[in-house]
């Protein structure tokens, strides 16, 4: 995967090994075991994308789709969020994936979140094709009667104004043909704070994985409510 250097507050770059330094540590794998108990009727979010949701070089419960599972009981709203992310997924590889693994889900999802793209523009690729593929993606959803909360992702500036023009509206015109929820940019809690990225500035470590839980655990759970009102 190329490096691409990132200009002013937007900090995305290629993968790296580097794992988040203990002193960045949240509390976030502490407060596991004192999370809400899910009730077992509890409705179904699925975490559809790349490594910003798998939890890359994250401990075992500071991802995001766990974070949010208890920020979300926590808050009075039950959901179990199953993680579904994939590192390194474009969302090429997302599409050919989604239809197994939507078959394989034991319960149908209530809500699911779709974050995609990133692997797209680090790697240089057509707009057009990472706007087909969603468009596919948010079809797919859309056929089997799941509602979709998507988190966006914007464009490296020094891509430059044509790259950046044809890709960052891709998630706001297909939040509306799809009318899907719509987070403009997944990455916004965290940017320019180093001290909330892995050493690759790319990916959030714990504490950055709670900023951005804090920023979107409300519309989430908004979603959430109506897709569970929609259903009944």
């Amino acid at each position: 995967m190329r490096k691409i250097a990132l200009l002013s507050a937007l900090l995305l770059a290629s993968c790296s090994s580097e794992d988040a330094p203990e002193s960045k540590a949240s509390a976030a794998a502490q407060n596991v075991s004192k999370a809400a108990p899910i009730p077992a009727d509890a409705p179904v979010i699925l975490a559809f994308g790349d490594s910003l949701y798998a939890g890359y070089n994250l401990q075992p419960g500071e991802g995001y789709p766990p974070r949010l599972e208890a920020a979300l009981n926590a808050g009075g709203t039950p959901a179990r969020v199953i993680n579904a992310g994939v590192s390194g997924d474009t969302t090429s590889a997302a599409l050919q994936r989604l239809a197994f693994t939507l078959d394989n889900q034991p319960i149908k999802p209530t809500l699911a979140l779709v974050g995609l793209g990133g692997n797209d523009m680090l790697r240089g690729l057509p707009p057009e094709e990472t706007r087909a593929n969603l468009d596919s993606i948010l079809t797919e959803f859309d056929r089997r009667g799941i509602p979709v909360v998507l988190t966006g992702m914007l464009a490296a500036p020094n891509l430059g104004a044509d790259y950046t023009e044809r890709f960052n509206p891709i998630w706001p015109d297909m939040a509306k043909k799809h009318k899907a929820g719509l987070v403009p940019f997944f990455l916004a809690p965290v940017l320019g704070n180093t001290g909330l990225m892995l050493g690759d500035n790319v990916h959030p470590n714990a504490l950055g994985v709670d900023k951005i839980v804090a920023a979107t655990q409300e519309q989430v759970a908004k979603a959430l409510k109506q897709a569970v009102e929609d259903g009944k």
